[in-house]
């Protein structure tokens, strides 16, 4: 047997080996423990947003805002691919579940590193993904892992071995439908949404029985001529409405309501090929999670046109305003605004601009921006802030609860935005238009911050900014610690309370879309990275 023969038998004997273990050692993933949230031994982090609520704050306090500048790295995990990671690792029974780009997927042994099993899809050649063959995150239920892929599919894994268990079919990737959301688990079935609003294509949220993978409700975000709210698409424009969903959204078991952020109508800037309000783009929707019936909705950028989906973290939680305590859920908007909303109801409580934003001075008394002039795209170009990226983006914000505070990695930038009609094609491109960024205007300045919001009133109450705009997410702890990172691919780890820096980390290559998680091992804290192509494993040295 030749060396090469010999080392491929190791690496299999290995993979058995770990993956035989594997099914030994784990235990059953209830909805009860998904419920529970982040628990205060840090054992588990079982969905995208650490708990339902999607507020990415942990109950820990090992590592504080005085020795987060000893973190040492523990192991570096690389994925070998060229895509980068999106993602956030589900941790179970001391093992890491993550997916990677081009829907690869791994489980990781939390202590060393190293792999127990590897999954790859086999993808077609002629995929429409827009914007990354990236992929953001497991679910996981009973020995399960659920995840959707590039060709619009949603997977079913056995946790002990990544074998697929089920797979199901979503909607055809050639004419322009993807999937890249993180599931999330809701009385038995798994939540997704489907991406490729820029192809034209007619959004929608769907839910999958989790034992046996068939459909149990779909939910249109363009709705049909059967359905209201047909009525805000002129003509037949509903047919390549757009309004993907792409960024998971948050569950409320007491209400029994799913809420999640929809992207922007297409084609993205021509006004006159999508006349009307066009709903449910750039809206939160609140659904019931038996049924997918629409309970209520708000719009936070009727009749878009300048690509600023709705497709934001939407976070719960409770908090006290004009003397009541109040059910919200918190959103900071693509389109330079921050909203706090009654979760029960819709009802818009807060409103505020978080970033500069030309195109409208506020929200009105019923609910809609108060639009100035001069701001919709044509042929020779109009210029409006924020541009297209947005106020902020898909990367996730955090909430702490005791203090109260919202934290947002924002964005202050203008555009050029330019619009003409276009002739819709199945499987190609309709967005009607394009934008150029405005870079070296020093009346309109290009940066980022993290800023620290008061969810009460949307006024700032600290910023701590980037040179450059992040696309990172962040993660906070009970002790004080906020960690997030720069476009020059520093980890930094600041004091939640002041926005003081306390510590930095170069990784070679910016945190784009991800944010660090943390967890308890062995007595240690530890926090996991995703950059680049890279995951590393941080903790304090052992006393």
């Amino acid at each position: 047997m030749d060396t090469l023969s010999i080392r491929a038998l190791c690496c299999l004997t290995a993979l058995l080996l770990g993956t035989a273990a594997l099914a030994q050692q784990r235990s059953l993933v209830t909805e009860n423990d998904i419920r529970s949230g982040l628990p205060a031994d840090g054992s588990r982090w079982l969905t995208f947003g650490g708990s339902y609520d999607n507020q990415r704050h942990s109950p820990l306090t090992q590592i504080t805002p005085d020795n987060v500048d000893q973190l040492v790295a523990q192991w570096t995990f690389q994925t070998g691919l060229i895509e980068k990671f999106e993602t956030t690792p589900i941790y179970h029974d001391n093992v890491l579940y993550v997916t990677g780009p081009l829907n690869f997927a791994w489980a990781i042994d939390a202590r060393s590193g190293r792999t127990f099993w590897e999954y790859r899809r086999e993808l077609p050649e002629n995929l429409t993904a827009c914007c990354g063959l990236v992929n953001r995150g497991f679910a996981m239920l009973g020995d399960r892992l659920f995840m959707v892929t590039l060709d619009a599919h949603v997977l079913a894994l056995d946790s002990a071995t990544g074998r697929v268990v089920w797979d199901a079919t979503m909607e055809d990737y050639s004419i322009g439908y993807a999937a890249t959301i993180a599931p999330i688990i809701a009385n038995g079935k798994v939540i997704v949404g489907v991406a490729g609003g820029e192809y034209g294509i007619r959004g929608f949220i769907d839910a999958y029985d989790a034992q046996s993978g068939e459909r149990a409700w779909r939910f249109y975000t363009v709705p049909g001529p059967e359905d209201p709210g047909n009525d805000t698409w002129a003509g037949e424009s509903w047919r390549t409405g757009g309004a993907s969903v792409w960024v998971t959204g948050a569950f409320d078991p007491d209400l029994n309501l799913l809420y999640y952020g929809i992207g922007n109508p297409g084609p993205d800037y021509h006004s006159e090929s999508r006349l009307g309000d066009n709903l449910y783009s750039d809206s939160i929707v609140a659904l019931d999670a038996d049924t997918g019936e629409l309970a209520w909705h708000y719009q936070f950028t009727p009749h878009d046109l300048h690509d600023w989906d709705a497709t934001e973290v939407p976070i719960l939680g409770d908090i006290e305003i004009q003397g009541r305590m109040r059910e919200v859920v918190m959103f900071a908007n693509r389109n330079g605004f921050y909203y706090t909303l009654d979760r029960a109801t819709g009802e818009l409580l807060v409103a505020t601009p978080f970033v500069r934003t030309t195109w409208a001075t506020e929200v009105g008394v019923d609910g809609r921006p108060i639009l100035l002039p001069g701001h919709t795209p044509t042929e020779d170009g109009e210029v409006t802030c924020p541009d297209l990226r947005g106020g902020t983006n898909f990367w996730p914000p955090t909430f702490d609860p005791a203090t109260g505070v919202f934290f947002v990695n924002a964005r202050e930038g203008c555009m050029t935005y330019y619009a003409w009609e276009q002739e819709y094609l199945a499987g190609e491109r309709y967005t009607g238009g394009a934008g150029e960024y405005i870079r070296d205007d020093p009346d309109m300045p290009h940066y980022g911050a993290l800023r620290a919001l008061d969810p009460r009133t949307g006024e700032r109450l600290w910023e701590y900014r980037y040179p450059t705009p992040s696309g990172a997410g962040l993660l906070t702890t009970a002790s004080g610690v906020i960690f997030t990172g720069d476009e020059q691919g520093n980890l930094i780890a600041l004091d939640s309370r002041t926005g003081e820096s306390k510590w930095s980390y170069q990784m070679g290559a910016a945190l784009w879309g991800t944010s660090p998680i943390t967890y308890m091992l062995d007595g240690r804290q530890f926090v996991l990275v995703p950059a680049g192509t890279t995951l590393t494993a941080w903790a304090l040295p052992e006393q």
